[in-house]
């Protein structure tokens, strides 16, 4: 590929964009299958039956004791915290090097291979789920951060609400079917003389085939933008990343704009993500003194509506950010976050316990994808060109399927009160704090700074 070539591929083109949200359609169903509906009550149920034969009652994971329900949130910290560190020198590595597709290729297919390997989480092994967990989500999340830098490039500034917004669409339609067919195998499998053990096993493995397969689509239609850039002799590609990484650090002070909007960005999107990663978790509990927990079927059908839902809101929403302005609408469905937190905490008891879980799923789709979709175009107009990868590194440290502080904050208030309820409400802190602090971001003047300082960089 020439440099002419690699420099001129036409923008809002459909045959690319579909491609592109094809990756959405991919990696989805590792955010669902895996992180909310399947891995974290499995593992917690290995935890527990590990917890019951400990003298103190307690999982032990390296020496350190932990409650049951508490380590798969842990382990979402843990992964999440990770990616501080790992993937702002990924992305600059990618902008240097001009390689964000074949390193978008790389993690892809390391996630995808880690999520397979969850096939083999059995009671012996329960913590092997945890460490499977947090090596997936650090490739998936350095994925994503590739992923998202092309929207700035294949999409107009006109058209990226709409075209960020269909790609979340199809992450919630491909989603919703591998859930469909999971579903069918967790509810027949008992019949058929599959174990409800093992078709969760083959569920978990299916959402890492589904994820690498799918990406094929991608691969074939993303186009890369800029020729590959070689090396200087005796240089290193990490070298070089570090050294650019701390040149965008120092840059980054010239977008104060920007920054506040990361800033409310991080807390609010946290809170999103941990209700998202343990919704199953928290509907799976004996919330109520001698009570039983919902079954997973239950939840599994809950979760199937939010997907197919969530399809509809997140197209709903990028008109909604045609009508009032991307900011509004984030203000607005931040307002419904908050509301699904307080109804969590004082619903969800007695007879209509079911009947309540499902009208909270009704709210949480209408707002799922399109506070994230909305949020990520929005960030798109306020980043300099040419960085884009560095930039959603640092985005993504808190992005679809990544939160650290939230399940850290629920995994501690849970096991200091014994209850989820309280933990569930301690989120209302993350929705609370994004709201003050998202109204004070100038968006004309976030996008005049980034205007100004590359032209002067021109």
């Amino acid at each position: 590929m020439t440099i002419a070539q690699a420099e001129t591929p036409k923008i809002n083109d459909k045959r690319e964009i579909f491609g592109w949200a094809m990756y959405d359609w991919a990696n989805s169903a590792f955010s669902t299958t895996i992180g909310t509906v399947f891995l974290g009550p499995y593992v917690a149920s290995l935890a527990a039956k590990a917890a019951s034969l400990s003298p103190d009652k307690m999982a032990h994971f390296l020496g350190v004791p932990v409650a049951a329900d508490s380590f798969f949130p842990y382990c979402i910290s843990i992964s999440v915290f990770g990616q501080v560190f790992f993937l702002p020198i990924m992305g600059a590595i990618a902008d240097y090097s001009h390689r964000r597709k074949q390193m978008m290729q790389l993690f892809a297919t390391i996630g995808a291979i880690a999520t397979i390997l969850m096939f083999f989480v059995v009671a012996s092994l329960w913590w092997l789920g945890g460490l499977l967990f947090i090596i997936a989500n650090l490739a998936f999340g350095a994925s994503i951060v590739f992923y998202n830098s092309y929207l700035p490039d294949i999409a107009s500034e006109d058209q990226r609400d709409r075209v960020s917004s269909y790609g979340w669409a199809m992450g919630y339609l491909g989603d919703g079917l591998l859930l469909v067919l999971n579903l069918i195998l967790y509810l027949l499998g008992p019949k058929i003389g599959i174990p409800k053990d093992l078709a969760i096993r083959v569920n978990l493995a299916s959402a890492g085939i589904w994820w690498l397969t799918f990406s094929f689509f991608t691969w074939t239609r993303l186009r890369a933008r800029q020729a590959v850039k070689q090396l200087p002799k005796g240089e290193t590609y990490a070298r070089a990343g570090f050294r650019q990484l701390w040149g965008t650090l120092k840059e980054i002070g010239n977008f104060p704009e920007t920054l506040k909007f990361l800033l409310a960005y991080f807390l609010y999107n946290d809170g999103i993500q941990t209700v998202i990663a343990i919704s199953s978790t928290f509907a799976a509990a004996p919330l109520i003194r001698g009570g039983v927990g919902m079954d997973q079927s239950t939840l599994i059908i809950v979760i199937l509506m939010i997907q197919f839902m969530a399809f509809a809101g997140a197209l709903l929403w990028g008109r909604l950010a045609n009508w009032v302005g991307a900011k509004r609408s984030i203000i607005i469905s931040l307002v419904i976050w908050a509301g699904v937190t307080i109804y969590a905490y004082f619903g969800l008891k007695g007879p209509s316990r079911v009947l309540e879980f499902f009208i909270l799923g009704v709210f949480i789709a209408i707002v799922l994808g399109g506070s994230q979709a909305i949020s990520r175009s929005l960030y798109a107009q306020i980043i300099p060109a040419g960085k884009q990868a560095e930039y959603y590194s640092f985005y993504e440290i808190s992005d679809k399927g990544t939160s650290w502080f939230g399940p850290l904050l629920f995994g501690l208030v849970n096991q200091l009160t014994g209850s989820l309820r309280p933990a569930i409400l301690s989120l209302i802190f993350f929705f609370i704090v994004g709201l003050i602090i998202l109204p004070f971001v100038n968006v004309k003047k976030a996008m005049d700074d980034v205007r100004s300082y590359e032209a002067k960089a021109a």
